[in-house]
């Protein structure tokens, strides 16, 4: 993935279980880049001491993705996330413009506001990833959150929020993500779009272990 360069995207056309188990000494820097969190915020559900930690890296305007998020996601949260096996953390590796703008409006609505943008953008990527208009498609879902077009162009133009964005995605490219969805279970790398059924198989070992 190459990572975005800096401009503004106002221009767009019509991306620690390992800290706690693994010495930092020890570390390689996959594993090193796995355990920091970069410089923003994580965004993750679940206790923090929960067994089994998932880190999952998405794209906006990946189809598998959006699949994971709408049809598998709910039911891993019922099943793992909510029940204290699993720490769930999402984060952001854009592999285009949109993505990188998504994540940054979603960013940009607050913290708590996180997740229900991104899951929103997943359920509207027609009206705005396949847009002829894209950034007027933004404009308009964000009014839901309480930003107007002022506000998203300021987002969208705000150079340190890219910056943190694309760092997130660049330690995600050290740890050795090369497409989206990715997830590493404890550690241990996965891909692509998964049922419950295929999840579990990855989380369930773990747990039997305890």
């Amino acid at each position: 993935m190459t990572l975005l360069a800096r401009r503004s995207l106002l221009l767009l056309p019509a991306a620690a279980v390992l800290a706690r188990t693994v010495p930092a000494a020890a570390q390689s820097p996959a594993e090193k880049a796995l355990a920091e969190s970069g410089p923003l915020p994580e965004n993750s559900f679940g206790s923090a001491s929960a067994p089994v930690t998932v880190i999952e890296y998405a794209s906006l305007t990946c189809h598998r993705c959006r699949d994971f998020h709408l049809q598998t996601w709910p039911a891993v949260k019922q099943k793992y996330v909510d029940t204290g096996k699993v720490q769930f953390v999402f984060r952001e590796f854009p592999l285009n413009a949109l993505d990188a703008g998504g994540f940054m409006l979603a960013r940009c609505a607050g913290e708590k506001r996180w997740h229900a943008v991104v899951d929103m953008l997943y359920r509207t990527d027609d009206a705005w990833a396949h847009a002829p208009d894209p950034l007027e498609g933004l404009r308009g879902l964000m009014r839901q959150f309480g930003m107007g077009a002022e506000q998203v162009n300021a987002c969208l133009s705000d150079q340190a929020m890219l910056d943190g964005v694309n760092a997130v995605a660049r330690r995600g490219s050290i740890a050795g993500v090369t497409g989206t969805p990715t997830f590493f279970v404890n550690g241990r790398k996965a891909s692509g779009m998964m049922t419950v059924d295929e999840f579990s198989k990855l989380i369930d070992p773990h747990l039997a272990s305890r």
